[in-house]
């Protein structure tokens, strides 16, 4: 589960470094090679949340296997793609394969939590957190090195060795799994789908209904349209687009109204609605990653065009943010408290901040590393802390749709992070523009800070009265 988590973010980053190569080679203007990035933000910005509603509904394993299989085949596609066309299908087939990797895990984990009565399991947490997020960063190096090595190809034919890792792994366990004796089923970790749809209601359904009203499909559809709708309309923000903006808001108008009435709805709104805590570190994710993304895309693009660094040169700059937020997580995640490291987290974003607001082209090397080694601590603190929040503060029968809605809140802070960048930079990522995405950034960490400060939910599990982890 941790390499298929791994797919996803490694993904979603190791093409910053590819744009450019990918460009020359097909002749595409940039305007075109964006669609690159964002195919596989609206892929997985969709199919978080409804692969996750069916891994609660089927279990973890099956759709694990499906899924990441699916990401082999889209290895090969982008790696033999004729043209731009296709290469931007096979990064959509990316975004829905890498789905199930994130919610599948955590499923798994809540699942493992139950059967042995252990319910901070931070070892697993701190790994999961480790491989979901904080590898991303390396994603720019390793696409300088196979960019090197192989061309801009082999940032694809990459997805088919760790597909195949990914599932033979997942089958040893799955066969393993078949081989254990039948006792008390409702403890098990993966139980027979079917059987468990027939057996007993997943959350929240009815006994005996449809297989449809049980995945609440209309609410999928509906659900659809909005987020497409919404983030087409951040990866561009212009008034002319007004028209995407009012259809998002029918859209999720009219989705509110069908989750409100469904007897098993895709999101259950009235639940989510009470769950002051969840939706609030829903809040809080958005505005991290808007910091973390155009930290990610902006910052590489000023070191390559702004200060002059090499692609590979520039994918290496960032290895001090790789190291010191593996070690951060490691070191943190012997703790379940979440609130202090939300805290540290968010001052660690606002130093960075301020630091990238005194760099310029003629600054020394080490000015750029400092930055690196101060964003790694909010880096490796805030995916730990807000992966762990959702754990503990979600439905447990909807632990899995609930960690790809996490997911889905990362990813449209991602696309406000891709719209604050262009409009920062313009033509060229030059100094200038590196000023003006950094009182950005700035702004939205110290939101993210307030956001912390100011939430009484940390600490309550929501609607027991208990304490969880603060």
């Amino acid at each position: 589960m941790l390499l298929g988590s791994v797919l996803n973010p490694v993904n979603s980053t190791i093409i910053a470094v590819a744009l450019v190569p990918i460009g020359r080679a097909l002749g595409a203007p940039a305007s075109q090679t964006a669609w690159l990035v964002s195919a596989l933000y609206l892929a997985t910005s969709l199919g978080q949340p409804v692969v996750g509603r069916l891994v609660d509904v089927f279990g973890p394993r099956r759709l694990f296997l499906l899924s990441t299989g699916l990401v082999g085949v889209a290895g090969v596609v982008g790696a033999l793609a004729p043209g731009l066309g296709v290469l931007i299908g096979a990064r959509v087939l990316l975004g829905f394969g890498t789905c199930a990797g994130y919610p599948a895990a955590m499923a798994l984990v809540r699942g493992e939590a139950e059967r042995t009565g252990r319910d901070s399991p931070g070892g697993v947490l701190t790994a999961l957190a480790v491989a979901n997020q904080t590898v991303a960063v390396v994603g720019p190096l390793l696409g300088g090195l196979l960019i090197t090595v192989g061309g801009w190809r082999a940032t694809f034919a990459l997805n088919v060795p760790l597909a195949v890792a990914a599932v033979l792994l997942g089958l040893l366990r799955l066969l393993r799994l078949l081989r254990l004796p039948r006792v008390e089923p409702a403890k098990r970790l993966d139980a027979e789908p079917m059987e468990k749809l027939e057996a007993e209601p997943t959350g929240g359904s009815t006994p005996g209904g449809s297989l449809a009203a049980r995945l609440d499909l209309p609410g999928m559809g509906l659900f659809a349209a909005m987020l497409v709708s919404l983030l087409l309309f951040l990866m561009n923000l212009h008034l002319r687009d007004w028209y995407l903006l009012a259809l998002a808001a029918a859209a999720g108008t009219a989705f509110a109204a069908r989750e409100l009435r469904a007897t098993t709805p895709f999101i259950d709104l009235r639940v989510l609605g009470g769950n002051a805590p969840l939706l609030a570190t829903y809040g809080r994710a958005l505005v991290a990653y808007v910091v973390s993304y155009s930290f990610l895309y902006g910052f590489t693009q000023w070191t390559e065009e702004g200060f002059g660094l090499t692609p590979f040169h520039a994918g290496l700059a960032q290895i001090p943010i790789f190291l010191l937020a593996i070690g951060v997580s490691i070191v943190s995640g012997r703790s379940t408290s979440v609130r202090g490291k939300l805290l540290l987290g968010a001052v660690g974003q606002i130093a960075a901040c301020l630091v990238i607001l005194t760099l310029g082209g003629d600054s020394p090397l080490w000015a750029l590393l400092l930055v690196a080694l101060i964003f790694g601590v909010p880096q490796g603190l805030n995916n730990l802390a807000l992966q762990n929040s959702v754990y503990f503060q979600a439905d447990p029968e909807r632990t899995a749709s609930s960690a790809g809605l996490l997911r889905t809140f990362a990813y449209v802070g991602s696309m406000v992070a891709s719209s604050a960048t262009a409009a920062a930079f313009g033509q060229r990522a030059d100094t200038g523009g590196l000023h003006r995405l950094a009182w950005v950034m700035l702004g939205a960490s110290a939101l993210y800070l307030l956001l912390t400060l100011f939430d009484r939910t940390l600490g309550r599990a929501p609607g027991t009265g208990t304490r969880a982890p603060v």
